[in-house]
């Protein structure tokens, strides 16, 4: 693929500055973490980032959408960006490298939904049997790109959204160590709309959150050192005044005595669910399919005048967030998202922040994807866990956390033990591996669905001829 450089501005003076590299650097969320390095002005920033992606159309589309940022912004220092199909060279030279793969494509979303809803089970990308089948391909390439980061930029960090995240963080930590480190915006977005509600600055308040990416609890929220989550739990109007309370119901979080994570709605509200996302019109992976197939149409077409790119983005990226979980909202007999729940100041500022902590030394406290050592007494030390962090020039340090409910115990382990079933389907192309971990799912209720759910993905899925 011929190399693409985007026209937008020269590496930032005085000194080399910090240097990101993003894989999957025509994803559709890319301009999200630009923009975020566009409002950061502090010496050591980032001032060059390099985007990788196999689609040459993606990224020159991409390449325009971040030229109009640069120039919208008016910001005289604003990061380099170059694009490239050559993994080696995005790597070369890099500081920090942000992963953002997406192994199969919107493409391959759509199938998963769809094959496992003929099943009559779940199909969602992170849960359930969609989550399986996305692991199950992404897995050897995550790995294989964590060799190659050993190899080229062995001093660099990597940051990973790659999904399923817990699982594909665990599974580049096997060759990269501390040095990757996975992010999510679910519990940041959740902590957030608490800490507001009961009157405090999200920054100011200590959120006790403890699980597995897309599987973890707020169990409370410390202000002053005082825990403020009974004061809400007691609060039925506040309560289903926010996403996750509209969601759950006031009467089912008061008897977990804790917020679930929002994608714990699928395994509480499961049959729900999947007869939601059965009658639906269209899965959520075919809706963001479609939808960005006009996107990346339109931003990559020659002759639009300035901003014409940036304006498709932004009108594209407010219909995908309004209809974000719009199932679920369907299931709890909710209308649409909230205004306060569509703001930005997820991820983006997740990864940057945590870049910053580490480069500048600049100690944060993060919830982040890490390995377990002994935080969790259920499960063992390489397993990655979703908790919060310390973070400083040496990485994330997982904080001391109370023990898990049985409850919560049952969960995460019967999920931890399917991530490894998929590690090991991965690293041994065992199909049997491959069955058990789609078998021993709490959201798979058949041996024999779990067999049909393999056939029908590796039939659909050339990335899974490995699995023998």
């Amino acid at each position: 693929m011929p190399r693409i450089v985007a026209p937008v501005v020269a590496l930032a003076k005085g000194g080399r500055g910090v240097r990101l590299t993003i894989l999957g650097g025509g994803g559709f969320r890319v301009p999200l973490v630009y923009g975020a390095l566009l409002g950061d002005h502090a010496e050591g920033r980032v001032s060059h980032v390099t985007l990788y992606d196999e689609d040459s159309g993606r990224l020159s589309a991409m390449a325009r959408v971040l030229a109009d940022q640069a120039a919208a912004a008016g910001v005289a220092d604003a990061p380099a960006v170059t694009a490239t199909g050559d993994l080696d060279e995005a790597l070369r030279g890099a500081d920090f490298v942000f992963s953002a793969i997406r192994v199969g494509g919107l493409e391959g979303r759509a199938a998963d939904e769809r094959i496992a809803l003929a099943e009559g089970v779940l199909g969602q990308e992170t849960v359930g049997a969609g989550g399986i089948a996305y692991g199950l391909r992404t897995v050897p390439v995550a790995r294989e790109i964590a060799r190659r980061i050993a190899r080229t930029a062995p001093e660099a960090w990597v940051i990973n959204f790659t999904n399923p995240a817990g699982l594909v963080t665990e599974a580049m930590a096997e060759e990269l160590g501390g040095r990757v480190i996975g992010i999510c915006d679910s519990p940041v977005g959740l902590g957030r709309r608490i800490a507001r509600l009961l009157g405090a600055r999200p920054q100011e308040a200590w959120i006790d959150y403890v699980g597995l990416n897309h599987l973890g609890w707020v169990r409370g929220l410390r202000i002053g050192g005082r825990d403020e989550l009974p004061r809400l739990l007691a609060d039925t109007e506040a309560l289903e005044s926010f996403e996750e309370g509209r969601l759950f119901g006031a009467e089912w979080l008061r008897s977990l005595g804790a917020i679930p994570n929002e994608y714990l709605h699928y395994y509480y509200f499961n049959r729900d669910t999947v007869r939601a996302y059965r009658e639906a019109k269209q899965t959520r992976g075919a809706f963001l399919r479609d939808q960005q197939r006009g996107f990346y149409a339109e931003a990559g077409r020659a002759g639009q005048p300035a901003g014409a790119a940036l304006a498709a983005w932004d009108r594209t990226r407010a219909e995908r967030e309004a209809t974000y979980m719009s199932e679920n909202r369907e299931v709890a007999g909710v209308g649409e998202r909230d205004e306060s729940d569509l703001e930005s100041g997820g991820y983006e500022k997740v990864a940057l922040a945590l870049m910053r902590a580490i480069a500048r030394d600049e100690r944060a406290t993060l919830i982040l994807n890490v390995r377990n050592g002994s935080t969790l007494s259920v499960l063992d030390a390489d397993a990655v866990i979703e908790v919060p962090c310390l973070v400083d020039a040496n990485g994330a340090h997982p904080v001391g956390v109370a023990p898990l409910p049985l409850h919560a115990v049952g969960l995460v382990t019967a999920v931890k033990a399917v991530e490894r079933e998929v590690l090991a389907a991965a690293a041994s192309g065992s199909r049997a591996d491959a069955v058990k971990a789609f078998a021993l799912h709490p959201l798979v209720d058949s041996v024999g669905v779990a067999r049909r759910l393999l056939d029908g993905y590796a039939a659909e899925h050339p990335g899974l001829a490995y699995l023998r």
